[in-house]
């Protein structure tokens, strides 16, 4: 079987589809929904969620929390964004402009001290991380409320950047569900676009998870489970693999992964040549999600980050 080439993950969007600001209402985002079974595509809003799942489905969502960790520095000017916590005062970071840092050098709070390599820094922080909200760079107007940058049910801090397919839900959509949480910080490997010229030659990096024993007897138990976020995907079928209740992943899922799991997933519209954009190539099927971008291009859906959602079932 060839390797996927990571430019079969191209497509074309044009840049006012590119949501600069969440939806007015969480939940009054526009949901494209998907039968894998019929065919049948719908367009509906999120609030309408749990009308649209079968009986006895559990909706399993990331609780991470995202830390305030982009760092601004004046000389020279650029910035450090946080990564993961590697404990004590060191932390994992991207700094830039790399060129220019020296390690042994503090800029502000931070103490440069190793280059890791690719704009990869191990850094000393003093202080808890008090930056900005981490918006990705497509993002170029302020977020006036930071908090909706957070799902309604975040937890564990961590995170780099937060688990998107989860910002739509509210406290009322979520009483209408059966919930169960997985934590999974978002970081480098969830973001860093796909640089090999085949998704093979992709290395990813690992991101750390945990799951409680109670947690993982209901998921196993459950008759149906829909995974909220690509994040999620990853801890469940790694779970599904024998891994234990805590660890990290570097579980890569591309076309022609075997689910073991997940039965239905909620997502956001992802970018071009990313590894998000594979896992629901995987779960969907490469063909199938080309037309659903199509059509959501076409429709006028806005993607991304604060964009609106996708329901695969």
């Amino acid at each position: 079987m060839t390797a996927m080439r990571a430019d079969e993950l191209d497509y074309e969007l044009p840049p006012e589809l590119i949501a600069q600001h969440p939806a007015p209402e969480r939940d009054g985002s526009r949901l494209l929904v998907y039968s894998r079974e019929t065919g049948q595509v719908r367009h509906t809003v999120f609030r309408n969620l749990p009308d649209l799942l079968a009986a006895e489905t559990l909706t399993v969502v990331n609780d991470t929390r995202v830390v305030p960790a982009r760092i601004r520095i004046e000389k020279p000017r650029g910035e450090v964004l946080l990564l993961e916590h590697l404990g004590g005062v060191e932390w994992e970071a991207l700094a830039r402009p790399t060129r220019r840092l020296r390690a042994g050098r503090r800029y502000g709070p931070v103490e440069l001290i190793e280059h890791l390599g690719a704009g990869r820094w191990r850094v000393a922080l003093t202080g808890a991380p008090a930056g900005e909200a981490p918006l990705p760079p497509y993002i170029t107007e302020p977020l006036a409320d930071p908090g909706r940058y957070q799902t309604v049910y975040a937890a564990t801090e961590g995170s780099a950047a937060a688990p998107t397919a989860g910002l739509h839900f509210t406290p009322d959509v979520l009483g209408r569900l059966d919930v169960e949480r997985v934590t999974l910080h978002v970081g480098l490997d969830t973001f860093r676009p796909l640089s090999a010229e085949t998704l093979a030659e992709h290395r990813v990096h690992g991101e750390r998870y945990e799951v409680t024993d109670a947690a993982r007897a209901r998921i196993e138990e459950a008759k149906r489970v829909l995974a909220v976020g690509t994040t999620t995907v990853r801890v469940l079928e790694t779970l599904a693999r024998g891994a234990p209740l805590a660890g990290r992943t570097e579980l890569f899922i591309t076309p022609g992964f075997e689910f073991r799991r997940v039965d239905a997933l909620l997502t956001n519209f992802h970018l071009p040549r990313s590894t998000l954009l594979a896992l629901v190539m995987a779960f969907a099927g490469v063909e199938e999600t080309r037309r659903l971008y199509d059509l959501a291009i076409d429709e006028q859906y806005r993607f991304y980050s604060f964009g609106d959602a996708m329901l695969v079932l």
